[in-house]
């Protein structure tokens, strides 16, 4: 027979908990009864049971729990906010030694005496500018290698480089191989030139080609009109017009028609070394577009056809292919997926001409009048085929020649 006893040990203090199942409000205390039993013969023992108060629908029940360890976990999982913060781990020091001196060793043991003699020379007596002629020493960490010479001294193993800010083994050994082998270095830098040229142009042209340029007509067209500007090497406008051409959208593209409008274009346009067409990204899937998209693909081949006069005879292209989008975004003008228009920084780049002595793009004195009397013709109509072609000559300039100049 066992006797029950219950006495209160908290009577006052209650821990709130809240669990909501669907609509049930359930509000849940918990409060810790002593329970005294005793068995006869075999003398008494005091335990702990937990009663768990719960109030459903204005009414009370008690029900005890045992203080099993499924109670237990049951009970830290519900009723306590666990952690989730990482712990931190410190490092140990004994350990980091080892791991530096290991690495150190392996640096020795990379290269030989012959070239950790060469590595250290350039590390202890290039400049500034010379050490950021390695592209993996530009910006800060060139900085550090002067600031980190000057203060404690010339290097005296490539273990030491180690020691300075933004170095840690694997970049140590990439920038003691590109000072080794600042070749490779060059390869490198120019297949990510010409990964980035072959995104911007087409057909690909080589460096040297581009590099030699002195001239260039960008030529831009629409369904109504198409302008071209010219611009020399020196970014100097040299011609900048625009022709209307509104009869081609009109009946079934009749191909003779084409020949003869763009023909007499073509005929007013200067001599150049490369001729650059715009490269519009107008969508295929939009069934709306294509009358507008034959249009423009009939007038590219067009002018491929009458523009490219050597080759036939030499294979070289004169006739490129520019994205337009990669303008817009040289300029900042684009907006998500759209282009805005260049009217204002073509106005602005008109106004430096006069205003400043070395502008970004140049308009002869004797023609500046001309430009800017065509220029406020066109603000109401908003000629955006003109402002076009000559944001594309001055972009083409400085993506494709003179960013690939040595």
């Amino acid at each position: 027979m066992i006797e029950a006893e219950l006495s209160p040990v908290f009577r006052n203090q209650k821990l709130p908990l809240r669990e909501e199942h669907g609509a049930l409000s359930q509000r849940l205390w918990r409060q810790r009864w002593t329970l005294s039993t005793g068995i006869r013969g075999q003398g008494s023992r005091t335990s702990q049971l937990t009663f768990c108060s719960i109030s459903l629908l204005g009414r009370w029940r008690f029900f005890p729990v045992l203080r099993s360890s499924l109670f237990q976990a049951l009970h830290n999982s519900c009723c306590r906010k666990k952690s989730t913060a990482p712990k931190k781990i410190i490092p140990d020091a004994a350990f980091c030694d080892k791991n530096t001196k290991e690495s150190g060793n392996a640096l020795d043991k990379l290269f030989s005496s012959e070239q950790q003699a060469s590595i250290l020379h350039v590390l202890n007596t290039a400049s500034n500018k010379e050490l950021e002629a390695f592209r993996l020493l530009r910006g800060r960490k060139s900085v550090n290698i002067v600031q980190h010479r000057e203060k404690f001294g010339p290097f005296q193993n490539l273990k030491s480089l180690m020691n300075v800010p933004l170095f840690q083994y694997k970049t140590t050994v990439q920038v003691c191989n590109s000072i080794l082998c600042p070749e490779t270095e060059q390869k490198k830098r120019k297949s990510q030139e010409n990964r980035l040229l072959k995104k911007l142009i087409k057909p690909e042209i080589e460096r040297e080609r581009l590099q030699a340029v002195n001239s260039i007509v960008s030529i831009v067209f629409g369904t109504r009109r198409i302008a071209w500007a010219h611009l020399d090497r020196k970014l100097a406008v040299l011609d900048w017009q625009q022709s209307e051409c509104c009869q081609l959208m009109k009946g079934t593209y009749v191909s003779s028609v084409y020949l003869e409008e763009i023909s007499s274009i073509v005929s007013k346009m200067p001599k150049a070394d490369f001729y650059v067409l715009e490269k519009t990204g107008l969508s295929l899937q939009n069934s709306t577009l294509f009358p507008i998209l034959l249009h423009l693909h009939i007038m590219e081949a067009m002018l491929y056809a009458l523009l490219n006069t050597t080759f036939a005879r030499g294979g070289q292209h004169q006739v490129l292919s520019m994205n337009r989008n990669a303008v817009g975004k040289h300029f900042e003008l684009m907006i998500g997926d759209s282009r805005t228009s260049g009217k204002e920084l073509v106005k602005q780049f008109l106004e430096d001409s006069v205003l400043k002595e070395e502008p970004r793009v140049f308009f002869p004195s004797d023609k500046i009048v001309h430009y800017r009397h065509m220029f406020s013709s066109t603000e109401q109509r908003r000629i955006e085929e003109l402002y076009d072609s000559l944001l594309q000559a001055v972009a083409f300039y400085e993506l494709a020649v003179f960013n690939t100049e040595p």
